[in-house]
């Protein structure tokens, strides 16, 4: 206890051991469902899934871990949602990289990421970004996540005549993907913990009673991270040999730099604030210790094979269980460690039980719509653009250049350019020069 103590000051922050304990398995609980989702989107690469499984476990322990010991913050992280819908939608399905190349663009926007963290880059960034347009980023990534569980679970389908349209709700798996959404829903509003975890686990055992799946085991030793660890192609996505144009490599690290810059900060913002750290002496040194643990899992993921790792919000809930300290985050991580014996149950998962995860996370990323100033057409058009674009083009990037450029357009054609902030017209320059490439 006395090592405890030392490591992560639990009486200076007005916790115990008991308490941190309790709140590292809230916290592991409200967030581990990333370990079914994320194999299952990025398997759609050609990724190994059994890799990719261990990758997420091992990249989520690596970045709770340094969270914990560098920042003592009680955070966990993993891969990010939308992010791993980014890599496997856009970078690889509709711009066509191999998922190497992809790898090696997470690895070059982490390191891009390490440098803007250490310079005071990314404060620059973040404070210069209006609220309108963080607001409606969050929630266009959450339509397009939602589009994505829709599509994944047969709720939706594809029509000629009006591009998509209601499918089939006689046949199991929308009817499933359904009532695992409304089950999950309906355990959040009830408050029990790890209801999306139970929602994920419930369909695919219903599955398993219809017999759509294949009872597997539930416990073994990992499967191999061979499939995917360091194999991450550098040359390639540099035009070696055939790799990525400058267009399509100069939109990849910009959108991920860009996502990973407002979903960690945010997001380490709003739980470290809600726990009441940010007030303690020495919180700003502790909180510049955090980005920089952020900016490593990146990197650290990027290798073992897993798309962008980041702080998750979900922690919020261990904070509201009495999280303080950076014991929380080890707690999750030793979970995240033994949450590796459980490959086999991960490998029965069909992706029509994991679309409900997705589902019920879009909708809880839609709320921060409320931050955007519908009274204002400078702020509101492009925050409703950006979102919009997102789904409707399938692809968060194009989602990002309209709504910076529309931002920038809106604003000097009324004659209020001054309210622009040089982040904006930075990023809005880029977006343009990339479809200049083109």
């Amino acid at each position: 206890m006395k090592l405890l103590e030392n490591l992560f000051q639990l009486k200076q922050h007005g916790t115990t051991v008991r308490t941190e304990l309790l709140a590292g398995l809230t916290t592991f609980l409200t967030m581990s469902y990333i370990v079914f989702v994320n194999p299952d989107i990025l398997s759609t690469t050609g990724m190994d899934p059994g890799a990719v499984f261990v990758a997420t476990c091992l990249a989520a322990a690596l970045g709770s871990l340094v969270m914990a010991f560098a920042a003592n913050f009680p955070v966990g992280m993993a891969p990010g949602m939308g992010l791993n819908a980014f890599f496997a939608f856009t970078v690889v399905g509709a711009a066509g990289l191999p998922w190497q190349q992809a790898l090696a663009a997470v690895f070059i926007s982490g390191l891009v990421f390490l440098a803007l963290s250490l310079t005071g880059v990314r404060a620059w960034l973040v404070a210069g970004i209006p609220a309108s347009l963080r607001a409606s980023i969050v929630a266009g990534i959450g339509l397009f996540l939602a589009i994505i569980a829709l599509q994944k679970s047969g709720v939706i389908i594809a029509n000629p005549d009006t591009l998509v349209a209601l499918g089939p709700l006689n046949t199991a798996p929308p009817l499933l993907a359904l009532a695992g959404f409304l089950l999950i829903a309906i355990l959040e509003a009830r408050r029990v913990r790890g209801a999306i975890l139970i929602g994920i686990l419930a369909v695919t055992g219903a599955a398993w009673l219809l017999g759509a799946v294949q009872y597997q085991g539930v416990i073994s030793l990992p499967p191999s991270l061979a499939p995917t660890f360091l194999q991450l192609d550098l040359p390639g996505l540099l035009h070696h040999d055939g790799g990525a144009p400058i267009a399509v490599l100069l939109q990849v690290v910009l959108v991920f730099v860009l996502v990973e810059v407002f979903d960690a900060t945010g997001t380490l913002y709003g739980v470290v604030g809600r726990a009441g750290l940010l007030k303690l002496p020495g919180a700003q040194k502790r909180f510049g210790r955090a980005l920089l643990a952020d900016s490593t899992a990146i990197v650290a993921g990027s290798l073992l094979g897993t798309s962008s790792t980041t702080a998750f919000a979900e922690s919020a809930s261990g904070v509201q269980a009495g999280g303080r300290t950076g014991l929380t985050a080890l707690v999750v991580a030793a979970l995240f460690l033994a949450a590796l014996l459980f490959s086999p149950l991960a490998g029965m998962v069909p992706g029509y039980a994991t679309a409900p995860a997705l589902l019920f996370v879009a909708g809880l990323m839609l709320r921060e719509l409320v931050d955007v100033d519908w009274n204002d057409l400078t702020e509101s058009v492009p925050a409703a653009l950006c979102a919009l674009a997102m789904p409707f083009t399938y692809s968060i990037a194009n989602g990002l250049a309209f709504g910076f450029i529309a931002y920038a357009v809106l604003k000097a054609g009324t004659g209020r350019w001054r309210d622009v902030h040089p982040a904006v017209w930075l990023v809005a320059g880029l977006f343009v020069l990339r479809y200049a490439l083109e």
